[in-house]
């Protein structure tokens, strides 16, 4: 039985004019000449050229002066090498140098998909059938670099979403890393990234069961600053700082709207992207909170990774460890099964599998629970989002990969108890790229990270062939029907 879906006219594109101030480091000696440059300027000179730069950028970016004030000191220790004063420097000049180490980048240029949806925490003032959500989207700019994105809208009784209006600026968060790490956990988490314990130990050994951030990386960059060491002990000694760096908080302005926050990759363990967040409402105990599982890549390595957040302003970033998170494809189920937390994933990249943890942050003994069965799936099965709960048991939106690489949206029923057994599973899948939907980054995909339940209809966002975002609706009593058969 062929389910019928309804497509819905709101589409989400990507927009160039969406841009946030970055950091800009050149490298030390060309910062160095350059600041030559700078310094012997005279202070009506300076004035005149930041005057000109705020008058351009300032109507851009909220508060950039203050950002101009931040990038500057990431370079106080260069400025100071140089036998200059930092602190007789002029706010106007700190601000013009700030401004020389700060660049634009264009967050949704080249791409905006792999969408998810959830529930808002505030459903204050609504009418009858009608819900607010957030989305989430995977932005994508320059150099394919991924980050985070947030809509925010509400679903009527019809089904239809209507949007909030998109805030003016792009604000990123505060960044504070954690302080203190558990070396049995981190030596593990090594291991898992299958780092060589002959260029770990000289690190590990002399630290503390509780060890410092600071005095961790302190360690580390003395050895690396040594030129002598071998390409393959450097290799090994930065990719400990990745995981290091990989536990941090971050923290946006209260004065900040949701449209406009962003999180941006931060670490070096994410340094070329943030990928495919599914943002799923968890339950426990009556309190609800909001978690995240993303895959972070630096250009060679990737590396799950979960969020928290309670409030969408403060987000704590955490990387997953065991040998169940591995590969892509992790999604989180938004209640505890018989007092565990239980996660899809997909760890040897075809077949989708089921675990459980007494932690979020440890997931160990994956269980295959499904393989491809049908021919639009052959190629793999995985998940498209955290499962919905429902009485009827756990549905599972799946995306199939078929012929020609075609990704394609399907659904399966498992048990509630049980979530290894399957009840029901769709021979035809809900959505399958149309023609006008063939063309993209992606030739010939519809892919999703997470759908929610709505007036008795799925709510499915789905992405177009790696370069926009839509929705479908689909009625779960007919989806039920199908999954019976």
């Amino acid at each position: 039985m062929r389910v019928a879906v309804k497509r819905k006219s709101v589409n989400f594109f990507p927009d160039s004019s969406r841009v946030v101030a970055r950091y800009f480091m050149n490298g030390d000696l060309r910062t160095q000449n350059l600041l030559k440059r700078i310094l012997p300027m005279t202070e009506v000179q300076v004035n005149q050229a930041l005057e000109q730069t705020l008058r351009e950028f300032s109507s851009r970016h909220r508060n950039i002066s203050k950002i101009f004030f931040k990038h500057c000191n990431n370079i106080r220790g260069i400025i100071e090498k140089m036998q200059v004063d930092f602190e007789a420097l002029s706010d106007e000049r700190k601000m013009l140098i700030g401004s020389y180490c700060t660049m634009e980048y264009s967050l949704e240029s080249a791409a905006f998909f792999n969408p998810s949806i959830i529930e808002d925490f505030d459903q204050s003032y609504l009418e009858k059938g009608e819900k607010r959500v957030i989305l989430s989207f995977r932005a994508t700019g320059e150099g394919h670099i991924s980050s985070i994105v947030f809509r925010r809208g509400i679903l009527d009784a019809n089904n239809d979403l209507h949007l909030s209006k998109v805030g003016d600026y792009v604000d990123m968060a505060e960044i504070s890393h954690k302080t203190l790490y558990d070396k049995s956990r981190f030596v593990k988490k090594l291991k898992e990234m299958r780092i060589p314990e002959k260029y770990t130990s000289s690190i590990m050994d002399n630290l503390p069961e509780k060890f410092e951030y600071y005095s961790f990386k302190n360690s580390v960059g003395m050895l690396l600053n040594n030129k002598d060491i071998s390409s393959s002990r450097r290799i090994a000694l930065e990719e400990m700082t990745w995981l290091v760096d990989s536990f941090y908080d971050i923290q946006f302005h209260k004065d900040s709207d949701l449209t406009e926050r962003v999180i941006f990759p931060i670490s070096e363990s994410e340094s070329r992207g943030i990928e495919d967040a599914r943002f799923v409402r968890f339950t426990e105990d009556e309190q609800v909170k909001v978690y995240a599982t993303y895959t972070a890549y630096n250009g060679h390595t990737i590396l799950p990774k979960l969020v928290l957040t309670e409030d969408f302003y403060s987000f704590r970033i955490m990387p997953l460890h065991g040998n169940g998170a591995r590969n892509k494809n992790l999604a989180l189920f938004p209640a505890k099964i018989k007092g565990k937390y239980a996660m899809l994933s997909r760890i040897d990249g075809v077949n989708n599998y089921l675990m459980y943890s007494e932690r979020t942050t440890l997931w160990n003994n994956p269980i295959m629970i499904q393989e491809p069965k049908y021919p639009w799936e052959f190629t793999q099965i995985g998940n498209c989002g955290s499962p919905l709960w429902t009485e009827k048991g756990w549905l599972i939106i799946t995306h199939g990969v078929g012929p020609m690489r075609r990704y394609s949206i399907g659904a399966s029923l498992m048990d509630l108890n049980d979530p290894s057994k399957e009840i029901g599973r769709l021979e035809e899948p809900i959505l399958m790229p149309l023609e006008e939907e063939r063309n993209g980054y992606v030739p010939n995909v519809v892919y999703s990270c997470g759908s929610l339940i709505h007036n008795k209809s799925l709510i499915l966002p789905y992405a177009v062939s790696d370069y926009s975002s839509t929705y479908a609706v689909v009625d779960l009593e007919e989806l039920f029907t199908a999954l019976g058969e």
